[in-house]
């Protein structure tokens, strides 16, 4: 696990949104893993919202282009349409997890066995249907942990920092750099891309960060999959 190495950096980032099409550039040019969650019932759907007083853009990305868009890093659910899962019956949940992770998995070529959390809300029913009647294998919440530990619950994984926390951000992984000690760490970014066209933090400044992160011979870098060792 890990290539032996007792430190390792993952993304996540929610939604399927076209400007995942930048993002994947640049964790491309730095050879960084991520993993996206995406609500398959949304797919090719448009819209926009005003940011600043300025435009920006909320489509999705199509159906077609997934496979060829994510290839390399993840592709995971984030439920059929993105409703709280916790207002849902029983039954609701299954379908909304269920039947988006099928079909994420015919579009990808492989099985989806990730998802985070729409909303990051969920509760002990929720991760029980999970756990017995979907073939999730672990979930994000929206929760930051406490550290660089890694977690054992993982239907109930909390990410380590959210980048649109421009400060945070930096001073974590120079806080995970300079960790010591052999036991294993994660540092777990997660996200939004449009957040990045919001101007919460610009581009420039997380293609910084990315290289700031990247190329670490200390360092593995791969998609929540991978570094979760499944």
């Amino acid at each position: 696990m890990w290539d032996g190495k007792n430190k390792a950096v993952t993304f996540s980032f929610d939604d399927g949104m076209t400007q995942d099409i930048r993002l994947v550039e640049i964790f491309n040019k730095y050879n960084l893993k991520a993993t996206f969650n995406l609500n398959s019932a949304n797919l090719g759907l448009k819209g926009e919202r005003i940011a600043d007083g300025k435009k920006v853009t909320r489509n999705k990305v199509d159906a077609c282009d997934v496979k060829s868009l994510y290839a390399g890093h993840e592709v995971a659910a984030h439920s059929l349409t993105h409703p709280s899962l916790t207002e849902l019956d029983d039954a609701t949940v299954i379908y909304q997890v269920e039947t988006d992770r099928r079909i994420l998995s015919e579009l990808c070529g492989y099985e989806v066995i990730g998802m985070a959390y729409p909303y990051g809300t969920r509760d002990e029913r929720v991760i029980k249907i999970l756990k017995e009647n979907t073939g999730i294998k672990y979930a994000r919440t929206v929760d930051l942990a406490d550290g660089f530990g890694l977690q054992t619950e993982l239907l109930n994984f909390n990410p380590t920092v959210k980048f649109t926390d421009e400060k945070k951000l930096f001073e974590t992984a120079e806080a995970f750099l300079n960790a010591p000690g052999t036991d294993k760490k994660l540092l777990y970014v997660w996200g939004h891309s449009y957040e990045l066209d919001d101007g919460l933090i610009s581009w420039e400044k997380f293609e910084e960060f990315c290289r700031y992160i990247s190329g670490r011979e200390e360092v593995f870098y791969g998609t929540n999959k991978e570094v979760f060792g499944l």
